[in-house]
């Protein structure tokens, strides 16, 4: 049976886990017992990460920290060595990283395109395999999408082209581990009320997202972690999709 009855021992990677959505992923695991390997990406959020370790810690859970660059892959490798040797092969991965950029194609420059390719579409593509060499059998691994990958719009060309990969990356992984009980599957939420998301968008901009969605208002993060602890729980049975949680802002 791969249905987890409770997350208490089960050890969780998560991607981006220091702040936002990630930063709420890791406490709201920690209170149902799991173990926590936190990454972030460098020093300029280690401070944010050493607040979520403390919040973990404050409601008695365990964690580490780990800190690196993951377009680098040896990164990637690296994060899931250090969880298997601290606190053995890993139960469920989320994956949160990714990086919005809005601009016309005519603007868009090779080095732009690289690194938005990098971390929206390199990143999950070996966050997804190297997570499945260090997990236990009957796992959950999870990429965070968007919810432009349904919407007929410009501007976001590099954003949602390199996350519409992650979709088929989570179908092929989906039916490679299905001997092994793991289920992969991606949530798209729409755009969030965090720091991600402002600074690509104009204040007209904004309104309009919000327009678009249920009560006038963007996806909180408070609305998509109980997704994804679903997936990893009751929602065990969802293999190989990518679940659109955005109040109804794109849909198809």
């Amino acid at each position: 049976m791969g249905k987890f009855n409770n997350l208490n021992g089960k050890v969780i990677v998560i991607s981006g886990g220091a702040k936002n959505l990630g930063g709420l992923l890791s406490t709201t695991y920690a209170e149902q017992g799991a173990r926590l390997v936190i990454h972030h990406h460098d020093d300029n959020s280690l401070d944010e990460a050493k607040s979520t370790l403390a919040k973990v810690q404050q409601v008695g859970g365990e964690a580490t920290l780990f800190k690196g660059d993951l377009t680098k892959i040896e990164n990637i490798k690296a994060l899931f060595q250090h969880a298997e040797s601290t606190f053995g092969k890993v139960d469920i991965a989320v994956n949160t990283v990714g990086k919005v950029l809005k601009k016309p194609i005519a603007d868009v420059s090779e080095e732009d395109f690289d690194q938005m390719q990098d971390i929206n579409a390199k990143v999950a593509y070996f966050f997804i395999k190297y997570a499945e060499q260090h997990m236990n059998e009957n796992g959950k691994i999870i990429t965070l999408a968007t919810s432009l990958l349904a919407a007929y719009t410009g501007f976001y060309s590099t954003y949602a082209g390199e996350k519409a990969p992650v979709e088929h990356y989570t179908r092929a992984a989906s039916k490679e581990f299905m001997d092994r009980g793991i289920s992969v599957n991606a949530v798209a939420p729409g755009p969030m009320d965090t720091p991600f998301f402002y600074p690509q968008e104009e204040d007209e901009a904004v309104a309009f997202h919000k327009s678009q969605a249920l009560h006038n208002q963007l996806t909180q993060i408070e609305d998509i972690v109980p997704i994804i602890t679903f997936l990893t729980l009751d929602g065990w049975w969802i293999n190989g999709q990518t679940l659109f949680a955005n109040g109804g802002y794109t849909t198809r």
